[in-house]
């Protein structure tokens, strides 16, 4: 495993670091392998109870490695280079539902795109008081086609279409209140606080632990992991569109996209 992702034990929790702070812990093919690797050993670590998520530095995570789709783009062989990330991130997002501890993430300032995803998998979620939320996809041309269903099934539809459509972002008093976070409290007191909800979490029986997971979100949540698999399909798909490639390349060369000048059938 290489410095992408960081681990560390502190009975009875396990935390999981992204650790690319230079790049804003954007989220890359090599970072969700590790990220996979991670899981896999804290699940056979007995003295781990519980998993805490969070980020280097003083962001979460900017989201999806722009630059890599871009890379990608040039290729010949895109498409299944593309369909393999996101099937990569499909099965880590049905890892941590199906992961049998509690995963509580410790949201230390802003969190968007693919790292919202996955934040959003997790059962718990704390952040800090500075902490923003962001749904950029639209805006580069891109469809948040995992995140979708993650995010209806925590605030409803409704909201889930306002800040997806909008693009908009929030600050974590406007998350809380809409059920994205479940507390929030100071920035220097966010992975403490998950520790003790590690702790609180350790009482309980494994067993009842995944029960009540899969209760939530495989009989609650009986749609889930279809709704994940079209929605990394979709995913895939609107990296190939023309408003990808111009979302894409106003966003790397800092400047508004021309969404009017595509050409559309």
């Amino acid at each position: 495993m290489s410095d992408l992702i960081q681990t560390r034990t502190d009975a009875p929790s396990g935390t999981i670091i992204l650790n690319r702070p230079e790049k804003k812990n954007a989220i890359n093919r090599d970072m969700i392998v590790e990220l996979q690797q991670a899981f896999d050993d804290l699940l056979q670590e007995r003295t781990v109870k519980a998993v805490i998520l969070t980020g280097s530095g003083d962001i979460f995570s900017a989201g999806s490695d722009i630059a890599e789709i871009h890379h990608t783009a040039t290729t010949s062989d895109f498409f299944q280079t593309w369909h393999n990330d996101t099937q990569q991130l499909k099965s880590l997002i049905e890892t941590i539902l199906r992961f049998p501890k509690p995963v509580i993430s410790a949201i230390n300032g802003p969190v968007m795109g693919a790292g919202l995803t996955i934040a959003l998998a997790t059962d718990i979620i704390v952040a800090s008081q500075s902490a923003a939320i962001g749904f950029p996809e639209s805006r580069l041309g891109l469809s948040a086609g995992m995140t979708t269903p993650l995010l209806a099934f925590r605030v409803g539809t409704g909201v889930a279409a306002g800040l997806l459509l909008s693009g908009r972002s929030v600050n974590a008093e406007s998350a809380c209140g809409m059920n994205l976070f479940h507390e929030t409290v100071p920035a220097d007191f966010v992975w403490a606080r998950c520790q003790e909800l590690a702790v609180e979490c350790s009482k309980g029986a494994r067993e009842s632990h995944q029960l009540t997971k899969q209760m939530i979100n495989e009989t609650i949540g009986e749609n889930m992991l279809t709704q994940l698999s079209i929605g990394a399909a979709n995913t895939a798909a609107a990296r190939t569109t023309d408003a990808a490639k111009e979302g894409i390349a106003a966003f790397l060369e800092k400047r508004a996209p021309n969404w009017d000048g595509l050409i559309r059938q």
